[in-house]
């Protein structure tokens, strides 16, 4: 929400269980309103603005990015896009499409879990190879420091949208406590 908030974006909340039939009302009503969660894609991509932001990292550092997050990932739960954002935007973002939530959320609202709930994920695991952080990885070539750089960003984005829990998370908390000392 912040970053939209920097951009001059209307944001608002809506956190009850009938905001997406809402939603969607209103979108059919007024032709020139779409409504998009904050989280549903990164900043620069909620309202196109064709604006092209070069990456500063070489073909092969963005194949080695995007194979280590891979890695420590999974290509299985996650789909893996390197996309050049503002330096100052975070360096690991998940986003779920608009269209999967609202799908997700209409399925659960109705009482008719029809298997959305097991649909795989349907996550993007967004790289910013503009970020400093994503070049440190990247040179680092899949070495230890790395792949553990790697992780602990993927942690961090999980943990920002309510991925991270049970072990996982007990395990999250101890690395960082251990990196701390």
């Amino acid at each position: 929400m912040e970053g939209a908030k920097k951009k001059s974006y209307d944001v608002i909340i809506f956190n009850n269980p009938i905001d997406s039939h809402f939603i969607q009302q209103i979108e059919s009503k007024l032709e020139k309103v779409s409504i998009k969660r904050v989280d549903a894609d990164t900043i620069d991509k909620l309202i196109d603005k064709d604006e092209k932001v070069e990456s500063v990292l070489n073909a092969e550092e963005e194949t080695s990015l995007k194979e280590l997050f891979e890695t420590v990932a999974g290509k299985e739960k996650y789909s893996i896009k390197l996309e050049s954002l503002s330096p100052e935007d975070n360096p690991v973002i998940i986003t779920q499409s608009e269209w999967m939530r609202r799908m997700k959320d209409m399925s659960r609202l109705s009482g008719n879990n029809t298997g959305m709930d097991m649909f795989p994920g349907g996550y993007d695991l967004i790289l910013n190879t503009n970020h400093k952080l994503s070049k440190k990885i990247a040179d680092g070539k899949g070495d230890a420091q790395s792949k553990k750089l790697a992780g602990y960003l993927f942690d961090l984005a999980r943990l920002s949208q309510n991925l991270l829990s049970g072990q996982d998370l007990t395990d999250f908390v101890s690395r960082s406590v251990e990196w701390l000392d």
